[in-house]
């Protein structure tokens, strides 16, 4: 685990201008239900799968993951056509259960009742992430930009700069939230600082990473003491 980084007195406790999140594994730990979906595909069609090919795909593009999965298991389906199958199997699951992260709904309430805007910068595609936003209050998140409206997935900067762009803000005041390398990597090269709270793939560390080992217990206030200005 990289080491913690500590707050200077010369950071302030002001808000960062705007809250970045990454859906899949930080707000909401739905990995293991992709994983349970690559697993059924592999059987479905007779294919070989494994955990170290699933962790493989997280934080990823889902094209990309489709490319991938189309590879390894030798599939002679599109891309596209795979990433719909894994869209109707973890759809199923997150409309029967969302397993929030620990202290990721407290954290949402704090940055309302503090006015700073948050955006949803996920690479799921937009049916997937419109179940989670109903289990949510309006307005929970000001901006979401999903996979399927970008040209350029994680890790490249694409996704973080949209959200900050339509937030009308510059990535550099921003904090993004993140437990992948693929999705700190897109955030860090957007300008943002990145908050990683590691799940179930270990995260490099990085010259605007600082990580802890939850969100519980983290107020407004305390990203904005961890934002490297």
């Amino acid at each position: 685990m990289p080491a913690q980084a500590e707050v200077g007195p010369e950071q302030s406790a002001k808000p960062p201008a705007a809250v970045l999140w990454d859906m899949d594994g930080t707000l909401c730990d739905t990995e293991p239900y992709w994983i349970e979906t690559e697993f059924a595909l592999a059987e479905r069609f007779g294919a070989e799968w494994s955990k170290a090919d699933a962790l493989e795909l997280v934080g990823n593009d889902l094209l990309e993951s489709g490319r991938y999965i189309q590879r390894r298991m030798g599939l002679a389906i599109s891309p596209e056509e795979i990433v719909e199958l894994l869209l109707d199997g973890v759809v199923e699951r997150i409309e029967r259960a969302i397993p929030w992260r620990p202290g990721a709904r407290q954290l949402l309430d704090s940055l309302h009742e503090a006015g700073v805007r948050c955006a949803l910068v996920t690479m799921s595609w937009q049916r997937f992430v419109a179940p989670v936003l109903r289990q949510l209050p309006p307005e929970t998140f000001h901006v979401v930009v999903t996979g399927d409206q970008v040209a350029f997935g994680k890790p490249h900067p694409e996704p973080y700069e949209t959200a900050a762009a339509a937030l009308g803000v510059a990535p550099g005041d921003c904090l993004a939230i993140e437990d992948s390398n693929t999705g700190a990597k897109s955030a860090e090269a957007a300008g943002c600082t990145v908050l990683v709270v590691e799940n179930h793939v270990p995260v490099l560390e990085g010259p605007r990473r600082v990580f802890r080992d939850t969100l519980e217990g983290l107020t407004a206030d305390d990203l904005g003491a961890l934002l490297l200005r």
